[in-house]
């Protein structure tokens, strides 16, 4: 049982949940500070740490049973563990299950209008596994589902979304985006082969990066936004200038004739930046504020 964990675990990449989940803990953070002028209680940090957990690890184990056959056809994917037979299908589905059953049980001790959401939330967590099968917009609706995890911990402690939310939304989404469109150059060649639509695929990849760097200004000027639309100080704004140079730095680790270090870009690089923007916003409203 613990093996089969423990190859579940390594399958949905259980560590990359540092992509979203800091950014779930901004949205919280700043919604209840700007709504409610109190700091999140412990009790909701830990449900949304569960709820988040819940549902990265239900998307990640439903990307790797709903794309089995695409991984098995992929040299780049086919020693993943379903396709290389490592693991069970019965094994994945009841994962999927208890990991869906904690974000559930993580809304219900939430905020209402979390568990009258989830309803789009899981749709959103099912639905763009299949968009790459027909659009090569598939990335924004994977930023836009992503994102949902910023919004996510502003409504679960608020009730009640405003402008400043849906600009981190938005931030976090294009980001997402334009980070995931820099992944998928890998498999640009395998896509076109197989019928299936990236941007990468569809526009080549030295255009690919050019679009995911128009894609990274929109997070560049929306992090810089939230300083002037919420009680954010000078703090936050010292971290959100690190992180667009973090934002910068990645786009100079990859080049169309060099995919090598994609891995750097889209996990160290991106992993750091959601560590900073909440490690200063936390910083800058718990200490400079003194919440």
């Amino acid at each position: 049982m613990m093996r089969k964990i423990r190859i579940i675990l390594e399958m949905i990449k259980f560590e990359h949940s540092l992509f979203a989940l800091p950014f779930a803990f901004v949205g919280a953070i700043l919604g209840s500070v700007m709504m409610l002028d109190r700091l999140p209680s412990w009790a909701e940090i830990g449900w949304i740490t569960v709820a988040m957990v819940g549902a990265r690890s239900a998307a990640m184990a439903l990307n790797r049973l709903i794309d089995r056959a695409i991984d098995a056809r992929n040299p780049r994917t086919a020693n993943r563990a379903i396709p290389a037979g490592l693991i069970g299908i019965p094994e994945v589905v009841v994962f999927i299950i208890v990991s869906f059953a904690l974000l559930f049980l993580a809304a219900f001790n939430l905020n209402p209008l979390v568990v009258r959401l989830l309803p789009i939330a899981v749709f959103a967590l099912i639905f763009y596994h299949y968009t790459k099968r027909f659009t090569w917009l598939c990335h924004v609706i994977l930023g836009f589902t992503i994102a949902l995890a910023p919004l996510g911990g502003w409504l679960a402690i608020t009730g009640e979304a405003g402008p400043a939310a849906w600009l981190l939304y938005v931030s976090v989404a294009f980001w997402t985006a334009g980070f995931d469109i820099v992944y998928a150059c890998q498999d640009a060649e395998f896509d076109r082969e197989a019928k299936l639509h990236s941007i990468p695929a569809r526009f080549g990849i030295r255009r690919a990066l050019v679009i995911a760097r128009i894609f990274h200004v929109i997070p560049a000027f929306g992090f810089l936004a939230l300083f002037w639309m919420t009680d954010l100080s000078f703090g936050y704004l010292v971290g959100a200038l690190i992180a667009l140079g973090i934002l910068a730095y990645q786009h100079t680790l990859v080049k169309p004739e060099d995919l090598s270090r994609v891995n750097m870009a889209f996990f160290s690089m991106n992993g750091t930046l959601s560590v900073v923007i909440f490690a200063f916003t936390l910083f800058d409203l718990v200490v400079l504020h003194r919440w």
